[in-house]
Formats: C-alpha cells, sequence, structure tokens
C-alpha cells in the first residue's frame, strides 16, 4: 500500500537542494528540443555560456537584464510570503516607469541629485499605488486578488498607451508612440563605462538585503509570517492582518514600479507599450524557484536572466531559436512545483498485514 504524508520537518539540504536541482533538470530537459532541433547539444550551451560570461559586456548585459527581475521577483516573493498573491507586477511596473517619465521629462528642473531620488521614490510610489487598490478590495470586500490584480495590468497597459498618445508623447517623436526622454540629470548612474549596466542594479541588491533582514529580524517580518502561515491564529494573536496586508502590498507594488523606473531612467530614457517583455510575469518564477527567500531572488534573477542572454547569443551562432529560454523557464518553474511537492511530503510504501 502506497501513501503520502507530510515531512516532518523538510531537511535545510533538501530546501536549498530543490530549486538547484530544479534548474539543472530544466537545462538537462531543454537539450531535448535541442536535438530535434539538429543543434550540438554541448556546443549549444557552449554558446549559453560564452553568451553570458564570454567578456565584460557579456556579462554586464546579463546583469542588466538581471536588475527588473530582482525588483519583480522581491515583490512577488514578500507578496507571497502574507499570502497575498500580486499578479500585478507588470502592470506596477509600468505605472513606476511612467511616473518616472512624467517627472524627468522636463515637470521639475533640478539638479540631479535632486531629480534621481525624486524620481525613484515617486517610481515607486506610483507603483505602490497600483497595488494598494487590490489590496483594499481584498481586505474590505474579499474580492480575489489574483483576479483584479491580473486585470489591472490590461488596463493600465491600455491607460500607459493612452497617455503615449496624449499628455506624455513626445511632441519630437515624429509621430511615434513614446514619451519624452528623461533629462540627462535625472538618469540613474552607469556603474561600467560604455556598458548599459545601470545603479539601479545597486538600489536592487541593497532592496535584497533590506528584505531579507526585515523578513528575518524585524517585527513587521514576523507580523508577515505569521498572517502567510495561519490569518485566524495572527488575528487570534493580536496582529491586523488588513494592515499587516496592505504595508505588504506597498512594499510589493513599491519595488515593482522600481523595476519601471529602472527601465527608463537606466536603460531607454523614454517610455514606450512595449517596455517590458513580461518582466512582472517573470518575476513569479523567480520568485518561486527562489522559494520566495529574498537572497535567493537574486541567485534566481540571475540564473534567468543568463539562460535569456545566453539563448540569444546560441540564437544568433547557431540558427537556433532564442524561445528556447522560455522553455528553460517555464520548465523551471514545473520542476520547482514538483520538487517543492516532494520536499513537503513524502511517498511511504507500507506492508498490509493479514490477519
Amino acid at each position: 500500500m502506497i501513501r503520502i504524508e507530510p515531512r516532518p520537518a523538510p531537511s535545510r539540504r533538501l530546501t536549498l537542494g530543490v530549486p538547484v536541482l530544479s534548474a539543472v533538470i530544466a537545462l538537462a530537459l531543454a537539450a531535448i528540443p535541442l536535438g530535434f532541433a539538429g543543434a550540438d547539444i554541448l556546443t549549444a550551451y557552449g554558446e549559453m555560456a560564452r553568451g553570458v560570461f564570454g567578456s565584460v559586456f557579456a556579462f554586464s548585459e546579463m546583469l542588466t537584464r538581471a536588475t527588473p527581475l530582482i525588483f519583480t521577483g522581491l515583490a512577488a516573493a514578500l507578496a507571497f510570503r502574507a499570502k497575498l498573491w500580486n499578479i500585478g507586477a507588470e502592470g506596477q511596473l509600468y505605472l513606476g516607469a511612467m511616473a518616472a517619465v512624467a517627472i524627468g521629462a522636463g515637470a521639475i528642473d533640478a539638479p540631479g541629485i535632486v531629480l534621481v531620488p525624486l524620481i525613484v521614490v515617486l517610481g515607486a510610489a506610483a507603483g505602490a499605488a497600483g497595488m494598494v487598490v487590490p489590496a483594499v478590495l481584498k481586505t474590505r470586500f474579499g474580492a480575489d486578488e489574483v483576479v483584479t490584480t491580473l486585470l489591472l495590468n490590461f488596463v493600465i497597459l491600455i491607460f500607459v498607451q493612452m497617455m503615449l498618445e496624449g499628455a506624455l508623447k513626445d511632441p519630437m517623436g515624429l509621430g511615434w508612440p513614446q514619451s519624452a526622454p528623461i533629462l540627462d540629470q535625472g538618469m540613474l548612474p552607469t556603474l561600467i563605462d560604455r556598458m548599459r549596466v545601470h545603479s539601479g542594479l545597486v538600489i536592487a541588491l541593497v532592496a535584497a538585503a533590506v528584505a531579507q533582514f526585515m523578513l528575518a529580524r524585524s517585527v513587521w517580518g514576523f507580523r508577515l509570517r505569521a498572517v502567510g502561515e495561519n490569518p485566524a491564529a495572527a488575528r487570534h494573536a493580536g496582529i491586523r492582518v488588513n494592515r499587516t496586508l496592505l504595508s505588504v502590498a506597498i512594499v510589493s507594488g513599491g519595488l515593482a514600479g522600481l523595476a519601471g523606473v529602472g527601465e527608463v531612467a537606466g536603460l531607454k530614457g523614454y517610455l514606450t507599450a512595449d517596455l517590458s517583455p513580461g518582466f512582472g510575469y517573470t518575476g513569479i518564477v523567480v520568485a518561486m524557484l527562489a522559494g520566495l527567500s529574498p537572497v535567493g531572488v537574486v541567485i534566481s534573477a540571475l540564473f534567468i536572466a543568463s539562460v535569456f542572454v545566453g539563448a540569444d547569443s546560441m540564437s544568433r551562432a547557431m540558427g537556433v531559436s532564442s524561445y528556447l529560454a522560455d522553455l528553460v523557464v517555464s520548465m523551471s518553474l514545473l520542476c520547482v512545483l514538483v520538487g517543492g511537492f516532494f520536499a513537503r511530503y513524502r511517498i511511504v510504501r507500507s506492508v498490509r498485514v493479514q490477519a
């Protein structure tokens, strides 16, 4: 007789090993479609590695790609820890980007030492506002935040498109639907000369460190974890559950908004409707692969960014579709879900004793 029963206490080795093993298995499974495509598997993976670690430029591109994923991964990880299912990081990213260009494109003429922090703060505030609405609907009316955050993504994107054809449209853009550029003094400083990696990466790493400390060492982190584990018990212990959820929503949305700030004020310089290739949704995969750990989010984001950048390089070198990266990321998530199940439960085979 076979039955499934919860593990008494999953070991730390098992908890840490599941994401790593999931990534390895996902890469191994990706070799199957590579083989069907007629590519030499070892050469293909060699090109992927070369596309990430083959030069300073390649490595900097990976860090650039990882920066928004760290922000959106943290946004998802913190919200999910409190069982607040934020699926709206994509829309919150666009709100942060829109606030950045609205302030940084000339609305305020100030030196960089004033303008850059102002853009960062207001971008985070705009992203937070995009998550506060679903959080209030959940706490006051019991609305499902999965539905409200997901649908709000589309509403925000349509609103952004309207603004790019209206108030934010660049009069010098030759009719293209894009915003006016951010002033030079409003752009985030680059970390390496002639490279695209910018100081948004530093902000993301600091945010991850602060989030890890707050979760492990602060009263706020304890309340967040308590609400996530058992809201009824947390409420019985005197924790204000709704207030905690609202505070988590503000932090989560603010982090997603910072991803948008980094993309416009650190990279592109202006806003377009195709600013994000899905960073908000990929951030969910980053958070799950990291086991909802802020430090793990950084590692997970670096891995997924390496897959995307490496797949682009492999595609150019070998003519293999770059959609392999999406396949690896999807299989990583699937492997994490399956591995997480076996980390929490075990299969036990018992022998039935006949009388």
